[in-house]
């Protein structure tokens, strides 16, 4: 069984479809940790803040299919293939590590966006500390520790789980 973690974002009718993919997730992966809820401002784009989080457990999918199941649940939730990479998304999906693979496909694993957001490195700090990434060689709370958060602002959201 991979230990897989997928970040979990969404900025537009943001309640509505953050919620719609967790419970889509848990309806696949009954057997999972989540991290709180954070908001955050966009990056790279101009907009509404996001919701963000991460959701880690295990499965014995292949990597090429938790990709597709991912797709999927995001097309459910109203997201389109032609969606610019810096622009509004009522949901993303995003497969941060599978296992201590690396690789370029189905996926870029581990994710470029583990060490350069924070709301993607803190939540994923909060459920899954120790943790070594497979390219730093370090720690997850290390590289949170290491990392400048007042780049980006994080603010915890009261959320409660479906």
């Amino acid at each position: 069984m991979a230990h897989v973690f997928i970040s979990i974002g969404s900025n537009v009718d943001r309640d509505r479809h953050f919620r719609q993919g967790l419970a889509a997730l848990i309806s696949h992966f009954p057997d999972y940790v989540h991290s709180d809820v954070y908001e955050s401002e966009p990056v790279g784009f101009s907009g509404r803040n996001f919701y963000n989080s991460v959701f880690a457990t295990h499965t014995d999918m292949a990597l090429s299919d938790l990709c597709v199941l991912l797709k999927q649940i995001e097309r459910d939730n109203g997201r389109t293939p032609q969606d610019k990479k810096f622009s509004p998304r009522t949901l993303d999906l995003d497969i941060l590590f599978y296992d201590d693979m690396i690789c370029d496909t189905p996926a870029q694993l581990p994710r470029d966006e583990i060490t350069k957001n924070a709301f993607v490195l803190r939540p994923l700090a909060e459920i899954a500390p120790e943790f070594i990434h497979p390219v730093q060689g370090c720690s997850i709370e290390d590289i949170w520790q290491a990392y400048d958060n007042h780049t980006q602002k994080l603010w915890k959201v009261e959320f409660s789980l479906p």
